[in-house]
């Protein structure tokens, strides 16, 4: 059978959009706070050599520039003041998450409701704060020792990691701002419209290539062939999803008898989204990104991790692939799906697995289930991000397409498209509501008038 709520969501119309008045608002305001952003992107850092800035990120961009630029909306290749983006935040949220679940304090602070909650993101944006410190300074000594410096000194390194963390910080507002105010998932779409905003110059980029016979016109359709591949398949995988039988026995209230009802728990074939993905993306950009502002003064250390760990070598992309698995296993059994806690809240509910004893026995079915799940999900998100990995270096891309942006552009496209319609259902629900209650008045006065004519 088929909810009331779930017919009513498949009949909302788009046309809708028009009479929902505060959810226009709350697009409209998400655009805005999104044009700032973009805005912000080509505000330069003070003391930067423009020109030898623009000529290094020209050389780099097939590399490791191409990356961060993906994940800073283009900011690093001008060295905006959000050259370090929000990912600092990301991996701040992620590590108290982790945190959270392994620490009893966290975990029993993370129970104490809404001031909990303020504590523990206290907790984050000092974390994000420290982490952006740290990246903003090592990253204004590596632009030092690439000679991208005007005056370099003490003066520079402070200038610059003060507005490095002011662009971070800022970032890290606007994000909350959309999630409060706007339609929801701020930083989700602070990056997925930094990395839409990346794909026109990369595009026409490509297509200059296949002009001028760099690229065989072959090449040119198996990426299109491909990425449109990539997209439906992530498409269905972020969809799929494994049911879990629920019954509830029959009950009695007062004199009725209500009968038993069954229901599904859906456990999704990655559970943990795009996270494994960036905290995996984040760790490996760090030696990266030193190195390539660094210019060659490289030490032997570093030297050597670039030579085995590099974007495109055998042991990057076995790295890469191994965190991506241990970080979906871990944050889903740890953060997004705890066995033990969905076992409790299915026996305080009286709710079952048939065949299966509640309380303990549940809990160690529904491990085995999301085991069993995150051995696809988990491939899956590898071999995502791995492809365009493996493509890019056969086929010689001139720019870099990875198949962590997909991910997050189809991710973040589903979820505010879902968003935009639990809007336009809750607009529908209070228009009803007020139908009703107009009709009940209308109703009583009628009735009203009746009984006063009967006397």
């Amino acid at each position: 059978m088929v909810s009331a709520a779930e017919q009513m969501a498949a009949n909302t119309s788009w046309a809708a959009l028009s009479k929902a008045t505060d959810l226009r608002n709350r697009i409209f305001f998400t655009l805005g706070l999104l044009i700032v952003y973009r805005l912000g992107t080509y505000i330069p850092v003070p003391g930067i050599d423009g020109q030898a800035l623009k000529d290094f990120m020209d050389s780099a961009s097939a590399g490791i520039g191409g990356i961060l630029n993906m994940f800073t909306g283009g900011a690093i290749s001008r060295m905006g003041i959000f050259a370090l983006g929000i990912m600092p935040y990301i991996s701040a949220s992620i590590i108290v998450q982790l945190l959270t679940s392994m620490v009893p304090a966290l975990e029993q602070l993370k129970k104490e409701g809404e001031q909990g909650r303020k504590k523990i993101n206290q907790y984050t944006r000092y974390g994000t704060v420290l982490l952006a410190v740290f990246q903003g300074w090592a990253l204004a000594a590596s632009l030092e020792a690439g000679d991208l410096a005007t005056d370099p000194g003490l003066f520079f390194r402070i200038s610059c990691v003060v507005t490095l963390v002011g662009g971070t910080m800022f970032l890290m507002w606007l994000g909350e701002q959309i999630t409060n105010r706007g339609i929801g998932n701020g930083i989700s779409l602070i990056i997925f419209v930094g990395i839409i905003a990346e794909i026109p110059a990369a595009l026409a980029q490509f297509l200059s290539q296949g002009r001028s016979g760099a690229i065989s016109p072959a090449v040119i359709i198996g990426v299109i062939v491909m990425v449109v591949v990539t997209i439906g398949f992530v498409v269905f995988m972020e969809r799929a999803l494994r049911k879990i039988h629920i019954q509830y026995p029959r009950r009695q209230v007062g004199m009725k008898i209500y009968d038993g009802q069954s229901s599904h728990l859906p456990v999704k074939v990655n559970p943990s989204g795009v996270i494994p993905v960036i905290f995996a993306s984040s760790l490996l950009l760090l030696p990266t990104t030193l190195a390539t502002f660094s210019g060659g003064n490289t030490g032997p250390v570093m030297s050597t991790i670039l030579a085995y760990f590099g974007p495109g070598q055998p042991l990057y992309l076995l790295f890469f692939a191994g965190m991506i698995i241990f970080f979906a296993y871990f944050y889903t059994f740890n953060v997004s799906f705890k066995p033990d806690d969905v076992a409790d809240n299915l026996k305080n509910q009286n709710g079952f697995v048939p065949g299966v004893r509640p309380g303990k026995k549940t809990a160690e079915y529904l491990e085995y289930v999301v085991n069993r799940v995150l051995v696809v999900g988990s491939l899956y998100l590898a071999l995502i991000s791995l492809l365009p990995e493996i493509t890019r270096s056969q086929l010689s891309i001139p720019f870099y397409f990875g198949g962590t942006s997909v991910l997050i552009i189809v991710s973040v496209t589903m979820d505010t498209i879902q968003q935009v319609q639990s809007h336009l259902l809750a607009h529908q629900y209070e228009g009803l509501i007020e139908k009703s209650q107009l009709r009940g008045r209308s109703g009583g006065k009628k009735r009203g008038k009746r009984n006063t004519g009967r006397r």
